[in-house]
């Protein structure tokens, strides 16, 4: 049974650094058949105060998560 998988990028409005991201995760998530969520801190408070001067946050399945800075490598090591 072929699961689907998903990450989140909590992204933010004018943010240079969550382009990056997006940018650098879109090769590795499309060659391991991941989907991408964007969650945008602009658009929800509780996100905004929890997430808000941390910007770009990868969230796993698992809930664990891996903050800016990171590479595509580490992401592909917390992926497997």
């Amino acid at each position: 049974m072929l699961m689907n998988k998903q990450i989140t990028l909590i992204s933010g409005p004018n943010c240079h650094l969550c382009e990056q991201a997006k940018e650098m995760l879109n090769p590795l998530l499309e060659e391991k058949h991941i989907q991408l969520k964007v969650l945008n801190v602009g658009e929800d408070q509780a996100l905004f105060e929890q997430y808000g001067l941390r910007i770009p946050v990868v969230v796993f399945a698992d809930g664990s998560e891996k903050g800016w800075p990171f590479t595509a490598a580490q992401i592909a090591r917390l992926i497997d």
